[in-house]
Parts: C-alpha cells; structure tokens; sequence
C-alpha cells in the first residue's frame, strides 16, 4: 500500500453538520428547459412551487427588467440635462476677478456633483445588467422569455433613444 492509498476520503465524515431540510432542492439547470418543477430564481428563497407562483415570479421578472429600461432612461436623461446646465452657466470672461473665482467654483462642485450621480446611475446600471443576467442563467425558457418580454415593454414605456445600444451585462 503506497502513501496515495490513504488519502481516499470515504472516512471523513461531515458529522455535526446537519443542514435544515426547507424542502426540496433547488433545480439548477445548465442546459435550457421549460421544467419548472423545483424552480428557484437567483434565490433559494425566490422558489417556484405552482403555476401562481409562476406566473407571479414572471410578472416580477417582467417588472425588474422594465426596470432596468427605466434607469437606463433616467441616465441618459439627467446625462442631457446635466450638460444643458453646464453649458448654461456663466461664462468666465465677463466680470470681476471675484465674481469669477466664485462662478468658477460654482462650476466645479456642479461638475463634481454632476460626476457623482453619473457615477451613482452607472454603478445601479452594473448591478442591475448583472441580475438580469443571473436571471437569464436560470436556463428556464418561462424566465428568458419573461426577460425579453419585461425589455421590450420597458423600452416601449421609457426607451426614448436608439434600439441599436448593445444590450449586455455591463
């Protein structure tokens, strides 16, 4: 018996860690399917247990993605408005050395305020793409097909900009 022998692990037990049961486990599909049987949605505790539970958790997916379409919206809009103000305040040639070192003070902690909330819009943006994503990892064809559908209704009630923005996770 060489040293590699012993290293099976069939002797080493995991006693004392007795798991809660919460029922049945989740079904984590790799490959694409229309089974819901067991279904969870990101979460073990976002679980699939009857056809209304189904349907409720879809219309949440539909919801969550128009969502997104929404913040999307938002962005772009404060994005605009933002260089509207800017482009908007005084212009630093005109005036007294004072009043211009005031002007030009204002204009710098607008645009640091203006980055922050870009910032702010961007990183929501981020998370959000990523759970859309996790959603669509489910490999269920009821979530993928609730995902698209909640995009196309989103950009229907808030898209006002171009289609052809690439769509991906980040």
């Amino acid at each position: 018996m060489n040293g590699h022998e012993h290293m099976g692990h069939d002797h080493m037990s995991h006693g004392g860690m007795n798991m809660p049961s919460t029922g049945p486990m989740c079904n984590m599909n790799m490959l694409f399917t229309w089974d819901t049987t067991n279904l969870c949605i990101v979460f073990r505790q976002w679980r699939v247990y009857s056809i209304f539970s189904l349907i409720v958790s879809l219309l949440g997916v539909v919801l969550l993605t128009a969502g997104y379409e929404f913040v999307r919206e938002a962005s772009r809009r404060y994005e605009a408005s933002s260089a509207e103000y800017m482009n908007k305040l005084p212009n630093d040639e005109v005036g007294d050395r004072s009043s211009l070192l005031w002007l030009g003070q204002r204009a710098g902690d607008a645009e640091k305020k203006i980055k922050v909330v870009k910032a702010l819009f961007y990183a929501v943006q981020v998370f959000y793409s990523f759970f859309i994503m996790l959603l669509f990892m489910t490999y269920n064809g009821w979530v993928m097909f609730a995902v698209a559908v909640g995009a196309f209704l989103g950009y229907l009630a808030f898209g006002d900009s171009s289609a052809t923005k690439s769509v991906a996770c980040h």
